[in-house]
């Protein structure tokens, strides 16, 4: 056994003989001013632990103390008793406290017992068991947590291993304090009999055995009483209050100290508050001015200074995050952050900061989230955060349109003017700044404020630049939107999915096709501007085909054909005649007979003079659709439809080709032009 182990258990059995042994006097004031010494000790450390756990021994210091505290109270009632004294710590606090006034002392007495029972014992005795409960209660969630972490791999074996421990050691520790808490309401209630025991038991024995006058019998018992009353409830008083610090204290990243400074004193404009009220009191009621006035000043010249160290540490904080700052750039690591590409990005010149500035007045910020809330409805896509910065290298009035990183568009603004465009005959009299709408292109007129009415009295279209740049930013967003479709883009659309449909999605993937397939058949539906909206439809059609091909090309044609109820609607109003350009029945053979079979699928293999003279043919009946003032629609047999689009895809990206499976049957089509060999 350990000298320190021997020591322990020498003490706690000295506390045992103490109960039945007498003690002389003068050892009895050691003893007492070890145990004032002890409850200090626990008081302090009480105050400067951070968490409960840091002083997990407490509930077990509790009982020796308590135990310590009723073998005192016996030894000094013995001494009381039976000689009339108590040594000179009894019979100093005892006289201290009464004054020469019995009557007051014992009154101080009793007030400090129901203080501490009343209050401080009971107070701590319900949060214990508060604490106890809900620690117990939330056992099962940290464990839960602490294995979800695990699984994750945000933490490794041995910490979840040192968690759980910590978790179960929380819980020992507020079960042993609920325990324990009960001795100290008993100490408190033993505290009060011994006291009755003392006074009435020692007056009677002084009279009755020693021959003590009345007058005489009082006054000395009713000392002694008191001061050993005193002597052992101080001791007591204090470790309640440290019981109290202890379970009514939450984790922190300081002692008590520390957190009473941070927390109660933070917050000087409120000193500045109270230290005017207290002036108030001293210049408007009875209370003098002398004892105000001097707690008004203190409290002034504290919030002053409490003021300068927020400011100064408001200072080094943004000192010390700056020097961060720069030492992450030139550490080794900060390159990779320069990996990350923003999916879509809006830079501008400084010129043009009232468009995003909220305080000027800009609600470019109110327009993108429409724009994300319009492609959302139009191609059933969720578009990525636009990620909006002011760049000094682009010209004032300039902005640019990013896609992963690549300018994709871009134009000039003029913040004070109104871009007019023309209803197809110019007026003469409407005249401004000659440019190009940015979004397609035409010709238009930066006019001013003045000019507007007479231009929309002209029939112009007129609007104004936060409205240019929505529309730009709307247009290439979903004439890129296939580009903004990756696997963790799909995989969030499947997700959603999943919650009302989880039947078709789990007999999708992963059995029939991947992700990575289901990707590439929506990214050539957004390619050509078709909406991925209904995915419920476009899940049923991947099931039912998947099983035999995995080609993405393939698979899309079916999809398509199943859509083409959206389809038609996408390209022709109600009752609305379809005007196409149709293909001729020796191209589309010509087509037929250039698709060759491989590994990895199909292709298309047309020789060059056969592919320049569709080309030529195909612009030549654009253009007369366009001049007409009517949308080009390419139609042709679903065979050879893909191999088509893959053709013109190059050079007419714009021009919509469609095959007859994919319009209902009750649409009129009318050909305007055919194209052949």
């Amino acid at each position: 056994m350990k000298k320190k182990d021997l020591v322990v258990l020498v003490g706690v059995i000295g506390i045992i003989m103490m109960m039945i042994l007498p003690i002389p006097a003068w050892l009895l004031d050691v003893l007492l001013i070890i145990n004032i010494s002890l409850a200090m000790i626990i008081l302090l450390i009480a105050m400067n632990t951070k968490e409960a756990l840091e002083f997990s021994i407490f509930p077990a210091m509790l009982l020796i103390t308590t135990l310590f505290r009723l073998a005192l109270n016996i030894s000094t009632t013995k001494l009381i008793l039976g000689e009339g004294e108590a040594g000179s710590v009894v019979a100093t606090f005892g006289s201290w406290v009464a004054g020469g006034q019995i009557a007051v002392g014992f009154i101080v007495f009793l007030i400090l017992v129901i203080v501490q029972f009343i209050v401080i014992t009971k107070g701590s005795e319900r949060v214990a068991e508060v604490g106890a409960r809900f620690t117990l209660d939330a056992m099962p969630g940290k464990q839960m947590s602490i294995d979800a972490d695990l699984n994750a791999g945000l933490i490794n074996e041995q910490q979840a291993r040192e968690r759980r421990s910590k978790i179960e050691r929380e819980a020992d520790f507020y079960g042993a304090m609920d325990g324990a808490s009960k001795f100290v309401k008993g100490d408190a209630i033993a505290g009060i009999i011994i006291l009755l025991i003392n006074l009435i038991g020692g007056f009677i024995i002084g009279i009755a055995i020693h021959g003590m006058a009345f007058a005489d019998a009082l006054s000395t018992y009713s000392i002694l009483t008191i001061g050993d009353g005193l002597v052992s409830q101080i001791p007591a008083l204090l470790i309640s209050t440290a019981a109290g610090l202890i379970v009514t204290r939450a984790s922190s990243e300081g002692n008590l100290a520390d957190d009473i400074t941070k927390q109660l004193f933070s917050y000087p404009t409120l000193l500045y508050i109270v230290a005017g009220v207290i002036t108030m009191l001293g210049l408007f009621t009875p209370i003098h001015f002398i004892t105000t006035f001097p707690l008004a000043i203190l409290l002034f010249i504290a919030a002053r200074r409490m003021q300068a160290n927020l400011t100064k540490k408001m200072v080094e904080a943004e000192q010390h995050e700056e020097e961060q700052q720069i030492e992450e750039v030139r550490s080794p690591e900060s390159v990779i952050n320069l990996l990350q590409i923003d999916p879509i990005e809006f830079e501008f010149g400084y010129g043009l900061i009232p468009l995003a500035d909220t305080q000027q007045g800009g609600d470019l910020l109110d327009r993108i989230i429409m724009i994300r809330r319009q492609c959302a409805l139009e191609l059933g896509l969720v578009v990525p955060v636009i990620r909006i910065r002011d760049n000094i290298q682009l010209k004032p009035n300039e902005y640019v349109i990013k896609i992963k990183g690549n300018i994709v568009g871009g134009g000039e603004l003029l913040l004070n003017h109104y871009l007019a465009m023309s209803p197809g005959f110019d007026d003469d009299s409407i005249t401004g700044i000659e440019t190009l709408e940015p979004a397609f292109g035409l010709p238009a007129l930066w006019i001013d404020e003045l000019t507007k009415d007479r231009a929309e009295l002209s029939g112009y279209t007129v609007v104004d630049p936060p409205s240019v740049v929505a529309t730009h930013l709307t247009e290439l967003i979903k004439k890129h939107s296939h580009e903004l479709l990756g696997r963790q883009e799909t995989r969030s659309l499947v997700d959603n999915l999943r919650e009302n449909y989880p039947v078709l999605v789990d007999e999708l993937i992963p059995s029939v096709l991947t992700v990575g397939d289901i990707q590439k058949v929506l990214v050539k539906l957004l390619k050509e501007k078709i909406s991925i909206r209904d995915m419920v439809t476009i899940f049923e059609t991947l099931a039912d085909y998947g099983a035999y091909t995995k080609d993405p090309d393939v698979l899309t044609e079916y999809v398509r054909q199943s859509l083409s109820r959206q389809i038609t609607q996408q390209f022709t109003s109600q009752g609305e005649t379809l005007r196409v350009i149709t293909v001729g029945p020796n191209l589309e053979k010509k087509i037929a007979e250039s698709v060759q079979q491989s590994e990895q699928g199909t292709y298309l293999a047309l020789d060059p003079v056969s592919t320049q003279s569709m080309y030529q043919k195909i612009n030549e009946q654009v253009n007369r659709l366009l001049q007409m003032g009517q949308q080009p629609v390419v139609l042709t047999s679903p065979a050879i439809r893909m191999y088509l689009r893959q053709l013109i895809e190059r050079t007419m990206q714009d021009i919509p080709v469609l095959s007859y499976s994919e319009l209902e049957p009750n649409v009129e089509i009318q050909s305007v032009g055919v194209v052949n060999l």
